[in-house]
């Protein structure tokens, strides 16, 4: 079954053809990032303007390097959720003109699960359950991924997400846009115990819940202090430093769950997940600890149409199908809230649902 699908819940117009969940034929993106690093972040109206400019020319680029036509398209999968609103519209009404004009089912798809969905296309042998660390730009998510479309939420950020922590601090550190990636690159070069005070904020009533604007606004100070009083900042060692502690604090929640919840195959996704400490630092714990670790190929972590159309393959077959009128929305949960999680009552047992490790 060949799913075409796409992604532009963001900045990036991406288009994709995938078939049978697992296998990428072939996957187009045009990036924006030239044009809104002139603005320090992205324009949401120049991005959705420059959407309808690309999609065409990239879903055409797509059927030629899959070596296909429209015709041998069994279903249409779009992004609908969350995202930039005017920039969501372009790929869903895009995608809705095909279902128009074939006669084709539209699937919607969440832009976090298809972030799950990244790892069936980077892991052949991997399939629920699982517990899943989304991090992004815009999000911060533990997701227990009970089957390909069942999904619960453990734990997410309260206010800022770690991607757009690094940017900002990135940007008042004078680094080019997007600021997480330039964070990254230069960290290695610097000492991650240089600025040991930079908080690891706790959550009151859920202990697996992050906060991040209190690291932001931390680091962020000090950055502003020093420059007030003349100072130089050591890039690299605040680099290295915030990056050891957004990592160190993500990592160490993330293990605390799967330790709550006896979850032995752990994964993460998102743009972040390109994050080289992330990674290595994530497969050092898993590796010591006994549990199976995956994680997107580095062409799979940000934003693009493949994940969308995995996930759409999953949704198309459980039914998860619309009609054309369905509208786009800024923000919709994932799965359930968390409060009904088992994980929050601790008079019952960690796991309360049969749950074989496959």
């Amino acid at each position: 079954m060949k799913i075409l699908a796409f992604e532009t819940s963001c900045d990036d117009t991406s288009v994709s053809i995938v078939q049978g969940g697992r296998k990428v034929l072939s996957s187009c993106t045009a990036s924006q990032i030239s044009e809104h690093t002139l603005y320090g972040g992205v324009v949401p109206e120049i991005a959705s303007r420059r959407h309808c400019e690309s999609i065409k020319k990239v879903c055409e680029e797509t059927f030629k390097k899959a070596y296909i036509d429209l015709k041998d398209i069994d279903a249409v999968a779009a992004t609908y959720t969350p995202g930039l609103i005017g920039s969501l519209l372009v790929g869903l009404n895009f995608a809705k003109g095909i279902c128009l004009s074939k006669n084709l089912p539209l699937v919607p798809v969440h832009h976090l699960r298809g972030h799950v969905a990244s790892l069936y296309i980077s892991n052949e042998g991997l399939s629920p359950p699982f517990l899943c660390m989304i991090v992004s730009g815009g999000h911060t998510h533990i997701v227990d991924v009970r089957d390909y479309t069942e999904m619960a939420v453990i734990a997410k950020t309260r206010d800022d997400a770690a991607g757009e922590t690094f940017d900002k601090i990135a940007k008042h550190l004078g680094l080019p846009y997007p600021g997480g990636i330039y964070i990254d690159k230069i960290a290695s070069k610097g000492n991650p115990y240089a600025y040991k005070n930079i908080p690891r904020p706790e959550i009151e009533n859920n202990k697996y819940d992050f906060s991040f604007s209190g690291i932001k606004t931390f680091v962020i100070n000090i950055i502003n202090d020093a420059k007030n009083k003349g100072q130089k900042i050591n890039t690299e060692d605040m680099a290295a430093s915030v990056r050891f502690a957004v990592i160190d604090y993500m990592v160490s929640k993330f293990i605390m769950a799967a330790k709550k919840l006896r979850y032995q195959k752990l994964a993460i996704c998102g743009g972040v997940s390109a994050n080289i400490l992330f990674r290595d630092t994530m497969n050092k714990e898993c590796e010591k600890l006994g549990f199976k670790f995956f994680m997107p190929k580095l062409e799979f972590c940000g934003d693009n149409a493949a994940m969308i159309g995995s996930q759409g393959y999953y949704e198309y077959i459980e039914g998860n199908t619309s009609s054309l009128d369905i509208n786009a929305f800024a923000s919709k949960d994932i799965a359930i809230t968390i409060e009904e999680h088992p994980v929050f009552h601790d008079s019952l047992p960690a796991i309360s649902w049969e749950r074989p490790q496959k």
